[in-house]
């Protein structure tokens, strides 16, 4: 008799060589939540602890080929997406999960350690928000990415209008916005999901002392986690925060540059 497998979780993202972010980072993520990564490599990155130098898109046939073999043989339970890598590879992908729409959808394509793309920035950040965030079961996204975005829908960029900025992107079909650094007393941080209804709920966690890499890419691969797992939304947000912090907590530098999560400080023995 077969065991019972694990859920499978199809991850669009790049190759990370420090396994900070990337589809390293989130395989770590998944197996720590009891779930199974197929990653589908969407660009090569070049970099070290201290950052990343370059991003080297992967050819959008060579994904799509990545990705369809793999769903033709396994039934995954959700889909996280994070660097796309390019324009073409974005139509690929929101091709692709088109085709299951009742899987959850993480969507993290946004990352500060990142380098710009030069002149295909814009161009990368409009297919995100015409092709992909309407397919979106969450978006994760920092209140300055959200800022950054908005300024493609927007004339003038007005401050201080996140909600209204949230709310235009759950009117075009995304069903959840995860703003990450939202408004904060001093000494914390604040992540704030909305969905149509409004806030669904403010999570505020101390700040921890240090320069990391990976913290974002970490509480979306546990959100996806979670979700495959069948958690409701708010629930699946909730506890990946608490992992994501206590990976943070554990934090170990590799290399002369940032911190990196530690995914597996469950496992460690104690000193």
């Amino acid at each position: 008799m077969q065991n019972q497998i694990s859920p499978l979780i199809l991850s669009f993202d790049a190759s990370d060589p420090v396994a900070a972010i990337g589809v390293q980072a989130d395989l770590a993520s998944f197996a720590a939540m009891g779930c199974h990564g197929l990653p589908v490599v969407t660009a090569i990155l070049t970099g070290d602890t201290a950052q990343i130098d370059d991003v080297h898109p992967l050819d959008a046939d060579l994904l799509n080929e990545q990705a369809r073999t793999v769903l033709e043989d396994m039934q995954v339970a959700a889909f996280k997406v994070g660097q796309v890598g390019s324009v073409e590879n974005v139509s690929v992908i929101a091709e692709i999960v088109s085709d299951y729409p009742d899987l959850p959808l993480v969507l993290d394509p946004f990352h500060a350690a990142v380098p710009d793309q030069g002149e295909d920035s814009e161009d990368l950040l409009l297919s995100i928000r015409e092709l992909l965030i309407p397919q979106a079961s969450v978006l994760l996204i920092s209140a300055v990415e959200l800022s950054r975005l908005a300024e493609t829908w927007k004339e003038t960029p007005i401050p201080d209008e996140l909600e209204a900025d949230v709310a235009s992107l759950i009117e075009s079909g995304c069903e959840y916005v995860l703003v990450t650094g939202t408004a904060a007393a001093a000494g914390a941080v604040a992540n704030t999901l909305f969905n149509e209804a409004g806030v669904v709920r403010n999570d505020h966690w101390p700040r921890l002392a240090g320069a990391y890499v990976g913290a974002g890419a970490t509480l979306a691969a546990a959100i996806a986690a979670l979700l495959a797992k069948g958690l409701e939304m708010p629930e699946a947000v909730l506890e990946a925060q608490e992992y994501t912090q206590a990976a943070i907590a554990h934090a170990q530098r590799l290399g002369m540059g940032k911190l990196i999560p530690d995914r597996y400080f469950w496992a460690r023995e104690p000193e």
